[in-house]
């Protein structure tokens, strides 16, 4: 059941640039590289490489002694003399140590400033106005630092610090933007001379109020999940190969366990495998990984539910609306189309029992040819664009829905989209989903969308991480 991920926002641009402003992967960390070197280090280089004959290119205000002075000193065998010359060589390395810790400082300041400055160009580093918009760029980050830290992790093992580190680092430099989205109401103001006023005051977006806090809580819990791992009763082997990832797994994983332990991922065969003792983990372990996997199915879940939301707000950008068929007819098949017409209780779970889906690409050309129907269906009913107003005319239609044909297939082609979309939870993004998230101008939808997809991705690789341990433990109390 391990899954690819839904946060493949098709944009060749941002791969193309080195992966957004906040996470580029071919540039190393601050907390990974650490440029410069503590007093004690230069102490004793000092100490080591300042005797007779050494060159030492010191600097800084303390004017070291001459190579023949501290010969002559150090010849003389003096222990006071010799303490006096390492004194010398100690105070003209320290300045030298200072400067280096400035430029530690100051190249994390020039990263930041480089990464920030890509974000306002838009990815065109010509500088030329053609890049993208800043909400696309920040979108753009926000999956290109998910991919950088999350990417390589396929494991339930606790996140290493740095990445730890990156990922909140450069998330809240991203997420800082929101602080400054606001709307503005009317409010009341008394002046000093005891006068009342009414002024416009500000707050932030509702959209933002709501939805970030609950994103951020969300995030934490992934990341507290994945600690949780530290001592575990399970652990990994490279796939196709016995080198496991114990000391004593060679004599707690026979061979044939170890070959069913694979049969979850033999599609995807570069994965690591889960492996679990011969009498499987403890009881306590499994009903630990089971809650752990509830509260990670729950996380998902909300993401989800908080993505659906904000896609469903953004604008239908008009290059949709202009290469959608002329009949939804068309779109959906034969088939499909007299499924959804004919009965009189259209039950989309058993539309999709009688369909051939074997494979996410043919359920995502699936979800792609409803969509479009729905859509079609919507602009024969009068509907506008945009979701507000396509609830109110099924509000005005509610008597006679029976009768409107296009508001009826229009209707039941989006609940038949959103069983689609849960029977395959890791569903990559629609057509529509990818030109809205390509179109869309307004900052706070694509923080809010990208933050919560990247959540949602993460959380849906947790739960197959745990069913594969859970199947492991199964395959091996079954022999």
């Amino acid at each position: 059941m391990e899954s690819s991920s839904s946060v493949s926002v098709s944009d060749e641009s941002s791969e193309a640039n080195g992966g957004g402003c906040c996470s580029s992967s071919t540039t190393p960390s601050m907390d990974a590289v650490n440029l410069s070197r503590t007093f004690s280090d230069v102490s004793s280089f000092s100490e080591e490489h300042g005797g007779s004959g050494s060159s030492v290119d010191h600097s800084g205000p303390f004017e070291p002694p001459s190579a023949a002075a501290v010969s002559r000193l150090i010849g003389r065998r003096s222990p006071a003399a010799a303490a006096s010359a390492l004194s010398l060589s100690r105070l003209s390395m320290k300045p030298r140590a200072d400067v280096l810790d400035r430029r530690s400082t100051d190249d994390e300041l020039e990263l930041v400033k480089e990464r920030f400055s890509k974000l306002l160009l838009g990815e065109d580093m010509s500088g030329g106005g053609k890049g993208v918009c800043t909400a696309v760029a920040i979108s753009n980050a926000i999956t290109n630092l998910y991919a950088t830290v999350f990417g390589s992790c396929h494991k339930l093992e606790p996140l290493p610090a740095g990445k730890k580190t990156m990922w909140r680092r450069e998330m809240d430099c991203l997420l800082s933007v929101c602080d400054y989205i606001v709307e503005f109401y009317p409010s009341s103001q008394t002046l000093p001379d005891g006068t009342k006023v009414e002024v416009m005051a500000t707050r932030p977006r509702s959209d933002i109020y709501i939805n970030l806090p609950a994103l951020e809580k969300l995030d934490a819990m992934l990341i507290e999940i994945l600690e949780s791992f530290q001592k575990a009763e399970f652990w990994y082997a490279d796939a196709g190969t016995r080198s496991f990832g114990s000391a004593t797994s060679s004599s707690t994983m026979s061979s044939s366990s170890f070959r069913r332990s694979t049969h979850r991922n033999e599609d995807r065969w570069w994965l690591p495998v889960p492996c679990v003792p011969d009498g499987g983990i403890s009881g306590k372990a499994s009903k630990e990984l089971q809650q752990k996997r509830d509260c990670a199915t729950q996380i998902h879940k909300a993401a989800v539910a908080i993505n659906t939301g904000v896609l469903g707000d953004m604008e239908v950008p008009d290059s949709f609306m202009a290469i959608l068929p002329k009949s939804g007819k068309a779109s959906v098949g034969d088939g499909v189309y007299r499924a959804m017409l004919g009965a009189e209780k259209f039950s989309p779970e058993y539309l999709l029992d009688c369909l051939d889906m074997s494979s996410e690409h043919e359920a995502l050309a699936m979800a792609d040819r409803v969509e479009a129907a729905m859509y079609v269906w919507r602009r024969k009913a009068g509907a506008s664009h945009g979701r507000s107003r396509w609830g109110a005319v099924k509000e005005l239609v509610a008597d006679d829905e029976e009768q409107d044909k296009n508001v009826m297939l229009a209707g039941r082609a989006e609940s038949l989209l959103l069983c689609l979309k849960h029977r395959f939870p890791g569903l990559s993004q629609t057509t529509l989903d990818t030109s809205k998230i390509q179109f869309n101008k307004d900052i706070g939808q694509a923080i809010l969308e990208s933050y919560s997809r990247v959540l949602e991705s993460l959380a849906f690789n947790i739960v197959s991480w745990i069913d594969d341990v859970l199947f492991a433990d199964k395959t091996v109390r079954k022999q």
